[in-house]
């Protein structure tokens, strides 16, 4: 067995923070576990640190993706499972940073092995009107499950019902394909509700002061607006921003309200995993990188 450490926690709780600080204290490797950063270009509404910061120590995972290829919780599960030999067999520790609980759930826990995305099937299905009434009638237990507005979700069940001829339901029987040789330790971040949402809305006050609005539009330039990270917290409120269905301030409000409701659903999820040890602060806290060195160096002695 060897060792797997995870920063997890709300979105600005802090995580890179503190990932980086114990990556530098104990040899360590950074796996980006944000299910948008993986997207080139899209730098300042997904909050992602600057190339130049990512380079000491090394950082895995960022800018590998454009934005209309589709990247799966699968596609991340098995991104990791091919980077984790090679960092520890440089005598490094492997460091999962993020807030994409599916994502870690997919790698830690394993998802029942299905098809991997056919991107010509999907663009193809892509170009079809009403594809959740296609769905319904090749998968209608999947279409019952899944909202006819999600279409991403209604998408890979048509891609999985079409590449193996059978319904998800009975693709994702089948056994989970777990990680193995790794022990995990997973160190969630909870500062106190309130800051974090001060916070947070000062965050999205810096994303408009701070260049969206040119990033969008450059986006836009090169990609078209159904592009899945277009649908993203901060995106898309921009892109109703320069269509000119809201305002600048009620653009603004919406991408604060929601963002703090999207941190109060990564801590329900986070909190619903039983092994997370939760540390009361924000990432970049003296006392709470404390705290986590003591986790750390208890959970490494088992490797000695």
């Amino acid at each position: 067995m060897s060792p797997l450490l995870a920063v997890v926690g709300p979105t600005g709780s802090g995580k890179s923070a503190l990932a980086i600080a114990l990556a530098h204290h104990f040899n360590g490797e950074i796996i980006n576990a944000d299910s948008l950063q993986v997207y080139r270009g899209f730098d300042i509404g997904t909050a992602k640190l600057p190339a130049a910061d990512r380079q000491h120590p090394p950082h895995h995972l960022f800018d590998i993706c454009s934005a209309e290829e589709t990247f799966t919780a699968g596609d991340f599960a098995r991104a990791v499972k091919s980077l984790l030999p090679a960092i520890t067999a440089r005598g490094r520790l492997p460091i999962l940073c993020g807030g994409t609980g599916f994502y870690l759930r997919a790698l830690l826990r394993g998802l029942s092995p299905g098809p991997v995305a056919d991107p010509a099937l999907r663009a193809r299905l892509a170009a079809r009107p009403h594809v959740h009434r296609l769905l319904s009638r090749l998968d209608p237990a999947a279409a019952a499950r899944i909202h006819p507005h999600d279409r991403n979700k209604t998408l890979r069940a048509l891609e999985i019902r079409l590449l193996t001829g059978r319904p998800a339901a009975d693709v994702f029987a089948q056994g989970l394909d777990a990680l193995t040789g790794y022990r995990t330790l997973q160190l969630g971040l909870d500062p106190p509700r309130e800051l974090l949402y001060s916070n947070l809305n000062d965050r999205c006050v810096r994303m408009w002061d701070g260049g969206l609005c040119e990033e969008a539009t450059e986006l836009l330039a090169h990609y078209p607006a159904t592009a899945k990270p277009f649908a993203a917290l901060g995106y898309k409120q921009m892109l109703d921003f320069l269509a000119g269905r809201l305002s600048r301030q009620e653009a603004l409000t919406e991408m604060q309200t929601k963002t703090r409701h999207y941190a109060k659903r990564q801590l329900t999820w986070f909190r619903a995993e039983n092994d997370v040890i939760w540390l009361p602060g924000f990432g970049s806290e003296k006392e709470i990188f404390e705290q986590s060195l003591i986790h750390t160096e208890r959970f490494l002695r088992f490797f000695v």
